[in-house]
This record gives C-alpha cells, structure tokens and sequence, in this order.
C-alpha cells in the first residue's frame, strides 16, 4: 500500500502537467508556463516525499550544471546562423542551389537542399527560416501541394538537427550519455543510410508524379540584388565541415566560423563592426522587406526561448533523478524492453515523452532518464536516443519541434505525413534491432526433438 500511494501521487501530477502542457497549446500560450509549472509541481513533489529545500535546489542545480556546455554552445548557434545571414553565406549557398531546381526533381532538391543547410546550421529551426523557406516559395510557384513539400522540407531540416557536430540535439544526447559527440555522428550516419536512400527515392518518385513545366521562379534572385555573392561568403561553411573531419571541439569549430563570417561581411559584404555586433546579438534584420521575409533571424536573443526550456528542463532531469519519480516507470519500462528489444522501450517511450512534453529537449532527457535501465551502454543509448526520441518529437504536429517548422514555411499540420525520412529511422532501426533479438533468442533456446 504504501508503494501505491507515491505512485498514485506521481500519476495525478504527469496527469496536471499534461493537462498544463495541452492547455497552452490549446491557448496558443507559451510552452514555458506549462514547463515552469510542471517544475513548481515536481519541485513540491520532492518536499512532500521527505527531501529538505536544500536538497531540492541541489537537485535542480545538479540538472543544471549537466547542460552548462549546451547553453555556452547555444549562444554561439544564436550568433553562428546570424553572421551567416549577414556575411552571405547562407544567401551563395540558396541562390545557387535554386538554379538547377525543376519541378519533377523539387521534392528530391527540397529534401536534399535542407539536409545540407541544416548540417551546416546545427538548427532546424533555422534552416526552416532560411532554405525551408526558399524551398516552399519554389515549390508553392509550381504548383506542388504544400502537404508534399511541407514533409520534404520537415524531413531535412531534421536531418542536420539529428548529426550535425553543431546541433544542440546531438549535443544534448552527447553531455547526458557521457559519449563523444563525433563518434556519435559516424553512427547516425551508419544506422540512417538506408532510411535516406528510401526516402530520397520517395521524393524522386512522388517528384516525378507531381512535376509540371513551369519555370523556376526568381524568389533566390532577391539575394543578388542585396549581396556580393563572391564565393569565399562560402567560407565560413566550409570551415565548419573541414574542422568537423578533424574532430576540432564543437565550441571551437563555431568560434572559427564565426571570426572568417564577421571578416566577410566586414570585407565583402562591407558591413560596419556595429551592424556585426548588433547582429550577432539581436539578429539579422534587414530593412528590404523582400529580404527581411526570406533571411531575417539570427542572434542570441532569438535562443533565449529554447535556453529557458533546456534550463527548465535539466531540473527536470536533476529532481526526477534525486527524488526517484521515475523508478516505478522505469521498472515497467524495462520489463516491456525484454520483450520487443531495448530500442523498442525506448522507441515506446520516446512517443509518450513527446506527446506528453511537447518538446524535443525535455522528450529526450525524460527518454534517457526512464530508459537508462533498459539501455546501460552509453553508445547504445546515444544511438538509440538519436534514431527515437530525436525524430519522433517533429512527428507529433502539437509539438515546438513540428509546429515551429510548419509555421514558419506556412505548411499544413498534413505535411508530417511525408515526412518519411523522420518515420523510416525508427521502423528500419526497430527491424534490424528485432532481426538481431529473433536470432539471439533462436540460437539461445534450439529446438529439441
């Protein structure tokens, strides 16, 4: 009875956060009301269960002090994807990529264009906000179905967010597993190329299907008008995939990129050192309304957002960790991961996470947490956190990491139904997971005469 009773109590406040969570979402109501509530809930939780206020507090600052380098890290994402904006660099890659664009193959360059810009970024937000944006305006021109585009562009955006060394995704699965952030990437590669190659042949097919004869358009041409194209603008990308082979520190990569972004639009781009700073910390914000709707964005000021929830979150993880709230779950987790492998536990988890918190950073912290007894290697549990939880949140259309997106490039909520690349890593996984658990489970009970 008294093992019931906490579990009781733990039901009933999941069942006040969800409702929490719905409610904003329902209102249209920041997601960091129901986060901050949840945390008050889950703090009073701790006091009731016996722990003192110290106690509690070390427990949210303990969660804290896990993401120290995700928050330093995200600061320079912020800065990053403005300078690039503003030094050229991401305006040479969209402007030339647009010029070999057709209707039959848009879907395919959709897909492929923000696959690229956002290993680049580190950010799906932001390569929404940019290529996503230039991909929809030439699709949209064509005549393609936003539901059709909408999924391709869903589907790539992710892509860099799941195995870029500069996403805060892969950064976060990195810190909580204790494994390296490289070795991680050569992984996600491994374990998602059959998914790419399906889904780029999904693309092609669907293309050829849906492709018309109109030309395309000149929405990329707006850039020219406003930029000196000159190829080194393309710099400070290149720099970032040249010190990624050399396993150079996250931190380190993005402060490169960022010192030859702010010497281009110096020098090229001839920006003042005042238009730079403002920039790196307000964003890119340019007066052309034309250039404004396709590139503006940027900044430290536009993370703030998703480094409160990320802070709100590793209390979370801190308070659930001190004050067992999970252990009662984590037990039928575990037992359920005997059954349908330790990838499918943490595939059924990472579902409930995402439906319940509504964003990708607390989906996988919750995931991880719940899972650990399922999945006790840490590379193992990187990977799986990477091809579950990481992909399925933007699956769940009331979440920030789909609803975001589809916003931004003004698709329908339809659009996550061909988003096929994010639904084929976790059902290829889970069948190759399955294969090797029917064969170790064959070769352990052989069948007798």
């Amino acid at each position: 009875m008294t093992q019931e009773v906490p579990a009781l109590m733990e039901g009933i406040i999941l069942l006040i956060f969800s409702a929490a969570l719905v409610g904003c979402i329902l209102s249209d109501t920041s997601i960091l009301v129901a986060l901050t509530a949840g945390l008050i809930l889950f703090f009073f939780y701790g006091l009731k269960k016996g722990h003192s206020l110290r106690e509690m507090l070390r427990f949210s600052s303990d969660g804290l002090r896990t993401t120290r380098n995700i928050l330093i890290t995200l600061a320079l994402v912020g800065v990053l994807t403005a300078l690039w904006r503003l030094s050229g660099t991401i305006p040479f890659i969209v402007y030339h990529a647009a010029q070999f664009c057709h209707p039959s193959v848009i879907l395919l360059a959709s897909f492929l264009l923000c696959c690229l810009i956002s290993v680049l970024m580190g950010t799906s937000f932001g390569s929404a906000a940019t290529i996503g944006v230039i991909c929809m305006t030439i699709a949209n021109s064509m005549g393609i179905p936003p539901i059709y585009s909408g999924g391709a562009i869903l589907a790539g955006v992710y892509f860099g967010d799941r195995c870029s060394p500069i996403s805060t995704s892969a950064l976060l699965v990195a810190t909580l597993t204790g494994t390296d952030i490289f070795k991680n990437i050569a992984a996600m590669i491994k374990t998602a190329a059959i998914p790419f190659l399906a889904t780029a042949v999904i693309y092609y097919a669907l293309g050829l299907q849906l492709g018309t004869d109109t030309d395309t358009p000149a929405a990329p041409a707006v850039f020219a008008l406003f930029f000196n194209l000159h190829w080194l603008t393309l710099l400070p990308a290149l720099l970032v995939l040249l010190l990624a082979l050399f396993r150079i520190e996250v931190k380190h990569i993005m402060l490169c990129s960022i010192a030859a972004a702010a010497v281009i639009a110096l020098t090229v781009q001839h920006m003042s050192i005042q238009e730079i700073f403002y920039a790196a910390v307000f964003g890119f914000h340019p007066d052309a309304p034309d250039l404004a709707a396709l590139l503006r964005g940027g900044g430290i000021l536009s993370m703030v957002r998703v480094l409160s929830i990320i802070c709100i979150s590793s209390c979370y993880a801190g308070i659930f960790s001190g004050t067992g709230f999970l252990t009662n779950s984590q037990r039928h987790i575990t037992r359920l991961s005997r059954h349908i492998t330790p990838f499918g536990g943490i595939l059924v988890t990472s579902i409930l996470t995402g439906l319940i918190s509504c964003n990708q950073t607390l989906a996988i912290i919750l995931t991880r947490q719940l899972c650990q007894d399922a999945e006790p290697d840490a590379g193992r549990m990187a990977i799986h956190l990477e091809n579950t939880a990481v992909v399925v949140t933007p699956l769940i259309p009331w979440s920030i990491a789909c609803s975001v997106v589809l916003a931004v490039i003004s698709a329908p909520s339809a659009a996550v139904l061909l988003a096929c690349y994010l639904y084929l890593i976790p059902l290829w996984n889970y069948a190759v997971e399955w294969h090797k658990h029917s064969r170790r489970h064959s070769l352990a009970s052989p069948d007798v005469d």
